[in-house]
């Protein structure tokens, strides 16, 4: 019996192209819509329980809702709440898997250079240089195709091998 000669395996990182990384990140939009509906229920919930028990009073606000958007404290917590949402979606499946689900779909993965998975503080910094998403305008003109974001939070983005 013969054996099957073995493939040739690229060893070498492939980049992922700008039009890649913006349908991942297109992607993740409608999953962190989702996500923030859920989260907005459940602070919607909360809201509901406190005003049955009367712990709560929205008085001059026309329902839970106005009062959770417009109040000058809580409309800022809820606001805050809301952005820790955000924060965590992203930081959790970066920092745990490489991948968000947009990602994953895609085929991206963001890593170290030594292929491990990023900190919690390069998540944050990533989060934090991404402009929501402008810093990827400079992966075309970027030998390794890197983002602003990638680069300031020293790491990369590498496009994972089709699975046959």
């Amino acid at each position: 019996m013969k054996k099957k000669k073995q493939q040739d395996v690229k060893t070498e990182k492939q980049y992922p192209s700008l039009f890649r990384r913006i349908a991942a990140w297109v992607y993740d939009t409608l999953v962190v819509a989702a996500v923030l509906m859920l989260a907005g229920g459940a602070a919607m919930g909360v809201a509901a329980l406190l005003l049955s028990i009367g712990a709560l009073d929205i008085t001059g606000y026309e329902d839970v809702s106005a009062y959770m958007t417009q109040h000058p404290v809580v409309g800022l917590l809820y606001t805050a709440y809301l952005a820790l949402a955000i924060i965590g979606f992203f930081a959790f499946f970066w920092c745990k898997a490489g991948q968000t689900l947009g990602m994953r779909a895609w085929k991206l993965r963001i890593q170290n250079k030594d292929g491990s998975n990023i900190r919690i503080t390069q998540a944050l910094i990533r989060l934090g240089t991404s402009a929501f998403g402008l810093g990827n305008l400079i992966v075309p003109f970027s030998q390794t195709k890197q983002s602003f974001q990638d680069i300031m939070a020293e790491c990369e983005m590498v496009q994972l091998p089709k699975v046959n």
